[in-house]
């Protein structure tokens, strides 16, 4: 494990999580937890949930910031790069093709069927990857306090940032509570809250594109919907995309694999063509590598701190919290029918009795079978 690990076994693995990778950041980061911690032994759980806590410390997208952290630990800077640009490749070759297309036809190819069978075995993925993460991060009663507070919150709506730091601030509340009560915590937690204020009206230069996305890249916390909440402020109301081309992206960024950030890649195809969509991709992501960069160094010592210990535990239980959240409302939205019971149970079935199969050959079973099952009837 504490190996330096070859470019080219980096680059296979999370090329092929770029290309099965469907369902966003939980499913990459349980697809991770079960290559990575499971299969390859690169890292312990503990190791792997340090690593998910400080994703969710900076902003940009948690599941390639995973990579690109994970790649660094395997082969320094060289991996940090070959990690983070390999997962995010097919979904911007794949998303680019879609942008093409939308930007000649007028609308966007028909997946629909191959996605019904997908998503309910990724969530069962989901389910299966988190169990021994839940396990090893629950190590007291006040973890579990904390992990089941941030569960009904999240399931409440309540953002996820201010349930992460607020779950980090509570422990550390009651960390001080437990060592001292006459003495004040000698610790300062820097908690910057970003705004992105409405733009006046801009010419879509490339120029215009790269700063644009720089900043939401720099800024972004939380999921892909927030992104497009962001992308709505800055560039539909600027008159730069219309809400259609806003809404066609959003969809196009769900059904393609690896991270929702590649609809950005959508959205910069169809303001300024091939350099739009380089461009506007370049800069949504490169914030990401630097924060990693600059943040990995420092998780070690973080860990063998006391007091970021305990802040960096709760971080955990909360992102395992959240996680279990979005699957719930996942599996509520798209586990509807006997189809995708069927699909759901069939899965459950495979991922927990034959735990050394390929999740790829899961997520490809459930399109193909989901695609077969819609061809019935009734």
């Amino acid at each position: 494990m504490e190996g330096k690990t070859n470019l080219k076994e980096i680059a296979q693995l999370f090329l092929k999580l770029g290309i099965i990778g469907f369902g966003g950041p939980a499913v990459h980061i349980a697809m991770m937890q079960d290559e990575v911690v499971v299969k390859k032994k690169w890292l312990t759980e503990q190791h792997f949930l340090d690593l998910i806590g400080a994703t969710n410390l900076i902003p940009g997208p948690n599941s390639t910031e995973m990579a690109i952290h994970i790649g660094h630990e395997k082969s320094g800077w060289k991996g940090l790069i070959v990690a983070g640009i390999c997962f995010i490749f097919p979904a911007v070759i794949i998303t680019g093709f879609f942008a093409w297309f939308y930007k000649e036809y007028g609308q966007v190819p028909e997946v629909q069927p191959f996605l019904y069978g997908i998503k309910p075995a990724i969530i069962v993925i989901i389910f299966s990857a988190i169990f021994p993460l839940a396990k090893k991060s629950l190590k007291t009663i006040q973890l579990g306090i904390i992990a089941g507070i941030v569960l009904v919150l999240s399931l409440l709506n309540y953002n996820e940032i201010i349930l992460m730091f607020g779950a980090g601030i509570l422990a550390l509340i009651i960390y001080y509570l437990k060592q001292n009560r006459n003495k004040s915590i000698n610790a300062f937690i820097p908690l910057t809250l970003f705004q992105i204020s409405n733009t006046s009206r801009v010419s879509p230069t490339n120029l215009n594109l790269f700063l644009i996305f720089l900043k939401i890249g720099a800024i972004l916390y939380g999921s892909g919907y927030v992104l497009f909440a962001f992308l709505d402020a800055e560039l539909v109301s600027t008159g730069l995309l219309s809400r259609t081309q806003l809404i066609d992206a959003i969809a196009v960024g769900q059904f393609t694999p690896g991270p929702v950030f590649s609809a950005v890649t959508f959205i910069g195809y169809q303001i300024n063509g091939f350099a739009g969509a380089l461009i506007s991709t370049i800069a949504i992501f490169l914030p990401s590598f630097i924060f990693v960069a600059l943040l990995n160094p420092m998780i070690k010592k973080i860990r063998n701190s006391k007091l970021f210990s305990t802040f960096l535990d709760a971080i955990n239980v909360a992102s395992i919290a959240i996680i279990l959240s979005i699957c719930l409302e996942m599996g509520k939205e798209t586990i509807i029918d006997w189809r995708t019971i069927l699909i759901a149970f069939l899965s459950i079935i495979i991922t927990f009795n034959y735990k050394k199969i390929n999740s790829a050959f899961i997520v490809l079973g459930g399109s193909l079978v989901g695609y077969l099952l819609t061809l019935i009837g009734f």
